[in-house]
């Protein structure tokens, strides 16, 4: 939806109402105990400059790189745009957002396993009861 509404191929109008459903999916899944977490990792202009030119420079890095990247780079400033519209419109309590800088790997892993963590750790899990008493099994 993004990269559709950057290029104008969908109207703000069509991309809201999209908008508005994916959240009524979420929360229906959310009411049948989904737990939905989304996760927007953001880079900086100038560490995506520094992704790209790695991966030209490094052959076996060749198969990461697409002609789009480079044309894409010029609608940034749009492209931005259009993700702070989609997380705003879309972030919920049953379904967040989380934006995660990530211009180091290291700390995007850090931050990210931190949120699922505190989430799997709420969730308040437990083994379930045996529905018989295992000590009385012989082999």
């Amino acid at each position: 939806m993004v990269v559709t509404r950057v290029h104008g191929e969908i109207s703000d109008k069509v991309a809201h109402a999209r908008m508005e459903q994916i959240v009524a999916f979420e929360e229906i899944l959310s009411k049948n105990d989904v737990v939905i977490l989304k996760f927007f990792l953001h880079i900086s202009q100038e560490e995506q400059i520094k992704r790209l030119e790695s991966r030209l420079a490094d052959a076996k890095k060749h198969w990461k790189v697409n002609e789009s990247d480079f044309a894409e780079r010029h609608y940034w400033a749009q492209y931005q745009k259009a993700y702070e519209d989609v997380i705003s419109r879309t972030s919920r309590k049953f379904a967040p957002w989380f934006v995660i800088p990530s211009d180091h790997k290291w700390y995007r892993n850090v931050a990210i396993s931190k949120i699922l963590i505190d989430v799997l750790q709420g969730l308040k899990m437990e083994y379930p009861q045996p529905t018989f008493d295992p000590a009385k099994i012989v082999l």
